[in-house]
């Protein structure tokens, strides 16, 4: 299917912008949004104000098309597209519920991953015969302290959490698991996530998530999974003594029998998996202890060790929701409001991740060491995104909001042959260097200098 001639053009000068126009009719079409909503709303009602314009306002606030949701709210109203006052607008957003954050992001995943197969057939698993999912708590940052309870408090007011399961194989997001309690234990939060595990998955955590009724649980469901063993849970017992595997890249590695027992007092066995390492950690830890129920025959203890250090992918994916989206957004004090913000970057990150591969797969960059970088291409869309909508009109875009996911692959792919990666490509930095700072005196801390004679004299005097 051809394009519209105006649409041709912006995919000659801006396709990424274009291409997030479609990835986003497909995560977020609105009446998808709107049946959500009727499914998983509990107490909400919808009277004027649709669940898809909600979504939609706070989209274009976490891709940083727009600075605020005000800002949002008050160009739709200009263009006539909010049908109810600001004020009603907030209160709306203030009463989401925690539940239609969830299955907005876990169903947006799983209108987009369709995508991201049929672009080249089944992602490459990063486990042979595992979809691995990546768990991590994320707690937002603090917001301002606008709503009055909180007014005079000189402390912290913290607007709520997440549980995240990252798929590393797909680059996305596939479900999450809002709290609006700041102050909850993480762990606590896992039963709607053990509930939905199923056979087939691979789960990697660290130790905040390193109890009997965790493990246990994903052991029921038939998951597999691989955690680090904290130093008081769910303290095993040993079966055997620690037997010596060999080496990786940071140390050596042991492996040796344990065994827990479930809430039913059935015996469950295990494999710890001991990392000594060559040098301390941050932490100073010298051993990382993992538990796994992972047979050997289908993982080994060297692969387990390797496979665990790569669990800062997740954090990584923080960081750039952080720096890249507008994910947290201060002035959005009550807590259902930030965790929606939350949920509609994700959603966005997911949009980015979808394009990222596009990208890759037409210029066959998986060969290369060129790695599409998420803050270029969320920096193209929030420059020209306004200025291309301004350029069309509605109706054209609307014989792609439909695609099947296979013809929507197909599209996104001939756009990205007019891209350039080597302007959108990634330039990860070195190692960094880690200096000891001593204790100065306060003084000498205070002490301040004119950069300017610095370079001039090429010394501190």
């Amino acid at each position: 299917m051809a394009l519209d001639a105006v649409v041709e053009r912006c995919i000659k000068n801006g396709p990424v912008p274009v291409m997030a126009r479609l990835a986003l009719a497909r995560a977020l079409d609105p009446q998808w949004i709107d049946e959500l909503f009727e499914q998983h709303s509990e107490r909400q009602y919808t009277r004027e104000l649709l669940f898809s314009t909600q979504v939609d306002l706070m989209s274009v606030v976490a891709v940083g098309m727009r600075p605020s949701l005000h800002a949002a709210a008050k160009a739709a109203m200009a263009k006539g597209d909010l049908p109810v006052s600001i004020a009603a607008l907030y209160d709306k957003v203030n009463r989401t519920e925690p539940g239609l954050v969830r299955a907005l992001v876990a169903g947006s995943a799983e209108r987009l991953s369709p995508v991201i197969e049929a672009m080249d057939g089944e992602p490459a698993a990063s486990v042979p015969g595992y979809r691995l999912r990546i768990l991590d708590g994320n707690h937002l940052a603090a917001s301002e302290k606008r709503l009055k309870p909180l007014r005079g408090f000189r402390g912290t007011a913290l607007p709520g959490q997440s549980l995240v399961v990252y798929d590393p194989d797909l680059g996305m997001v596939v479900d999450v698991l809002p709290c609006e309690d700041g102050h909850t234990q993480e762990r606590a939060l896992m039963g709607p996530l053990l509930a939905a595990a199923r056979p087939g998955e691979l789960w990697l955590a660290d130790r905040n998530f390193s109890t009997r009724a965790i493990l246990s649980g994903w052991h029921q469901r038939g998951s597999s999974f691989l955690v680090r063993e904290h130093a008081a849970n769910p303290n095993p017992r040993p079966l055997g003594k620690p037997k010596k595997i060999g080496r990786i890249d940071t140390g050596t590695v042991y492996e040796q029998a344990v065994a827990i027992d479930d809430e039913t007092g059935t015996c469950i066995i295990l494999r710890r998996i001991e990392l000594h390492l060559d040098n301390p950690s941050e932490d100073g830890d010298t051993v990382i202890r993992l538990l796994s129920n992972v047979s050997a025959a289908k993982l080994s203890a060297l692969e387990l060790a390797r496979l665990y250090r790569r669990r800062w992918r997740i954090e990584s994916m923080f960081q750039r929701l952080e720096s890249v989206l507008q994910s947290e957004i201060s002035a959005l004090g009550h807590p259902r409001a930030a965790l929606l913000a939350f949920g509609c970057a994700i959603v966005a990150y997911n949009v980015l991740a979808l394009i990222s591969r596009a990208i890759t797969v037409q210029h066959q960059l998986d060969t290369t060491k060129i790695e599409i970088s998420p803050y270029y291409l969320a920096d193209e869309i929030q420059g020209t995104y306004r200025g291309m909508m301004l350029m069309t009109e509605p109706s054209q875009w609307q014989p792609y909001e439909q695609l099947s996911a296979r013809a929507l692959a197909k599209t996104l792919l001939r756009i990205a042959a007019h891209a350039n990666p080597a302007a959108l490509r990634s330039h990860p930095r070195g190692p960094k260097v880690r200096a000891k700072r001593a204790y100065v005196s306060r003084g000498e801390a205070q002490r301040h200098v004119a950069t300017a004679r610095v370079l001039k004299d090429g010394k501190i005097q």
